[in-house]
């Protein structure tokens, strides 16, 4: 029998990259069974009936990978629309084999949907499978990643040889992997997910608006024994922080600070996620003082640590976050 995909593309008042993404998932999707579902995250500018009238003019909804254009009725953050695609299954509501999350600024070659598929199939002890990821200009991005961790947020805040060295084996942002293989999780611009798998651990936690959902996605299967691979045969291209414009962010918005707490409390809890927080302080005071030195560029948006600071005592012992309305999500790698 052969397996079906479901490739669902979340929109946010972006309809012509939509368009275009799609138009790139259709080649890729040659030769697999299933269908693409386009979500509007209730974008409220038109999007919503641009996209209709499009795949309806382009004759996409007959094809052999059928296309719809659902409306979530709601921005709920980019795991609450990837979920409503996800809940409708394919047209006629016939269950998909696989999930396939693409971004809507993310344009897979021809061959990146089948070799996750093909991947999965042949590797039917691993849960997720991501894409090899680069820029327009053909430079990789870093998608591959270890869980968050104390140590972790020591070494990312700090930037220093030195302590990188001594934390080797807890460095999140790990150089990318030159051969296909197991890592801990992937940036969501670009994954295939054994809808078993799904079924068994549930869907995207809606709680995150934005940032760390497929952290805590992927970590919830490697807990039900379901890992993930980096599969650097599925390539895709992708531009990055078209919808959330993290690259100018002036601020670290309210929903990133939400969503980190959230997932160190709910994983690990709130005495792990205190201490994370005083991990990240310590090591960004660090890299304060080499940028004061140095004179190097601080890289970080302005008052970052006091905003973390601030966050963190507000939601001390408050439990789950609140959700923040803002922009709608395409990857942590911006």
């Amino acid at each position: 029998m052969t397996a079906a995909v479901l490739t669902v593309i979340l929109n946010w008042r972006t309809p012509e990259m939509t368009l275009r993404s799609c138009a790139a998932a259709l080649q890729a999707m040659a030769g697999i069974s299933g269908a693409i579902t386009i979500v509007d995250n209730d974008s409220g500018d038109g999007s919503f009936e641009r996209l209709q009238a499009e795949v309806a003019a382009r004759g996409w909804g007959h094809g052999a990978v059928p296309v719809r254009v659902l409306q979530s009725g709601r921005n709920g953050g980019f795991g609450a629309g990837n979920n409503h695609g996800i809940r409708a299954g394919l047209p006629g509501g016939a269950r998909p084999d696989y999930v396939y999350i693409l971004n809507s600024d993310a344009f897979p070659a021809p061959g990146a949907i089948r070799a996750l598929l093909d991947h999965l199939e042949s590797h039917p002890a691993t849960g997720f499978a991501g894409s090899f990821i680069a820029g327009e200009d053909g430079a990789p991005h870093r998608t591959a990643f270890r869980f968050p961790s104390i140590l972790g947020e020591l070494e990312g805040a700090a930037r220093f040889g030195p302590i990188s060295r001594l934390l080797r084996n807890h460095i999140v942002a790990q150089p990318l992997p030159e051969r296909t293989g197991r890592v801990d999780w992937l940036a969501g611009a670009s994954v295939m997910m054994r809808q078993d798998v799904l079924d068994r651990i549930g869907l995207f936690d809606e709680t995150f608006f934005l940032y760390y959902e497929e952290t805590d996605l992927c970590l919830r299967a490697a807990r039900a024994g379901w890992p993930t691979d980096y599969v650097v045969e599925s390539r895709v291209m992708h531009i990055g922080s078209v919808s959330t414009g993290m690259k100018t962010w002036a601020r670290i918005p309210q929903f990133w600070l939400d969503s980190r707490r959230h997932f160190f409390t709910k994983n690990h809890g709130h005495i792990y996620a205190a201490a994370a927080t005083l991990a990240h302080l310590g090591g960004g005071l660090l890299w304060r003082l080499r940028v004061l030195v140095q004179r190097k560029d601080r890289g970080d948006p302005p008052h970052f640590l006091r905003d973390l600071i601030v966050h963190s005592l507000r939601r001390a012992g408050r439990g789950r976050p609140g959700v923040t309305p803002a922009l709608n999500k395409v990857s942590p790698e911006g």
